[in-house]
């Protein structure tokens, strides 16, 4: 019946489906004809000549268009497939799912023995892993404890400036300065922290979006310290335990009887960046089952209703962005340590909407939906470099159709941390008893 009633509430007018989709279109192509459908050129005397890009046009606004009228047909309403399936079917979805994350893991593990002489392969690893540890930490702060974060990029600059300056200026290892860039990072997030408690939606956004750019213009102008513009080159590269991957009687190939080769230390590093990011995912699922990541959940649902249960929303708020911009340091201090080279360019906008945008997509608060999303996001990226020119387009497709379809993300899930069990059921004879 509750199915029914569903599907006849859905609007069926399909004349108004259309009359939203043609406008969609119209509007799609007064604004954006001139920058999609046009090229400029240089012609063989020189001048520049216009060339019409019909097919480019076309997509575009058959896109508008469907968009338009899935928009109309919905009215508003977005459509969840996961609440027309039967029981059995989301039972048997959640066993597929830990599978599939059970083999994603597995092939994470044996990635360097399959592609060990590939060395492209290896590293769109490292960046996919990278991205992966990058998105379970801001998915503390979105998903979980619901604030929007526009400049969590700051953290990771933070990480891999610390990680930076403390082996060039001590040389300390690496294995030192990573736990160091990482508490720095979430001493950052505590001062990000504090002037945001009052804040929520649009305006906390705007505040983070804005100390990500001051964290940015800080190490571009104080040349002193950062190095500016220039950056910070030669940084030290981490060590297997003190043995060094070198050509030398002293390194790693040398030392185990192996024959030298750059890959040793590129396979390293990948099973590095897979142990941090697997150490973040399980601090971040041992965290939601504690009374903090309870809390965390509670103010993404409701932060009145939060207060009024007595939750310190302060201190919630806190340690989200704390731990959040932890994970993201010590993942900024394995890119420095991974690049040998750091400047303010890497730390962008950019990078702060692209790993949002993984988050989102992947589902927030959903761990298997961030890697899922990462992966797809950015192997696809590489496979599909030869249309770079359409990626982005492709790209925005994609999270409009994702946003209709599946508005809480590839793999949703706002499954409660703690749950109460079935209750048993009670013997007749005691229930007689009971009512005498």
């Amino acid at each position: 019946m509750a199915r029914a009633a569903q599907t006849s509430a859905r609007p069926s007018d399909l004349v108004g489906a259309l009359k939203s989709g043609a406008l969609a279109a119209i509007v799609a192509f007064g604004l954006f004809s001139l920058l999609i459908g046009i090229r400029t050129d240089q012609g063989p005397t020189g001048a520049l000549e216009l060339e019409p890009r019909l097919m480019a046009l076309g997509a575009f606004l058959a896109v508008a268009f469907v968009g338009g009228f899935l928009r109309g047909w919905l009215a508003g309403e977005r459509l969840d497939f996961a609440s027309y399936l039967p029981d059995e079917l989301k039972a048997a979805a959640t066993q597929v799912g830990r599978f599939f994350g059970l083999a994603l893991l597995a092939f994470a593990i044996v990635e360097p023995i399959i592609f060990y002489d590939n060395r492209y392969v290896l590293d769109l690893g490292i960046l996919v892993l990278t991205y992966v540890m990058l998105g379970w930490g801001l998915n503390i702060v979105v998903g979980l404890a619901g604030l929007l974060d526009l400049g969590y990029v700051a953290f990771y600059a933070v990480g891999a400036y610390s990680y930076a300056l403390l082996a060039q200026n001590f040389g300390w290892p690496f294995w030192i300065c990573l736990p160091i860039a990482g508490f720095l990072a979430a001493g950052w997030g505590v001062i990000l922290g504090f002037p945001v408690l009052r804040l929520r939606g649009d305006y906390l956004a705007i505040v983070t979006l804005a100390f990500g750019e001051i964290i940015r213009l800080v190490l571009l102008n104080w040349q002193s310290f950062t190095g500016g513009p220039n950056g910070i080159s030669g940084i030290p590269r981490p060590s297997f335990f003190g043995i060094p991957f070198t050509d030398d009687e002293k390194g790693f190939a040398a030392t185990f009887g192996l024959e030298f080769t750059p890959t040793h230390r590129i396979v390293f590093l990948y099973y590095v960046i897979l142990a941090l990011a697997l150490l973040t995912n399980w601090v971040t699922l041992r965290l939601r089952r504690l009374p903090v990541g309870r809390a965390w959940e509670a103010l993404r649902e409701d932060e009145i209703a939060c207060r009024s249960l007595g939750i310190n929303t302060t201190t919630t708020k806190l340690t989200a962005f704390a731990m959040g911009a932890m994970f993201g340091g010590i993942a900024g201090s394995f890119f420095a340590t991974r690049q040998g080279f750091i400047s303010p360019e890497s730390f962008t906008f950019s990078e702060s909407a692209l790993v949002l945008a993984i988050v989102v997509l992947g589902g927030m608060g959903s761990q298997l939906g961030v890697a899922v999303a990462a992966f797809a996001m950015l192997a696809a990226f590489e496979l599909f470099r030869e249309f770079a020119q359409y990626r982005m387009l492709v790209f925005g497709i994609a999270m409009v159709l994702i946003m209709i379809w599946r508005p809480r993300g590839l793999v949703a899930t706002r499954t409660p941390s703690v749950a109460l069990g079935k209750p048993k059921e009670v013997p007749a004879e005691i229930v007689a008893e009971a009512r005498q």
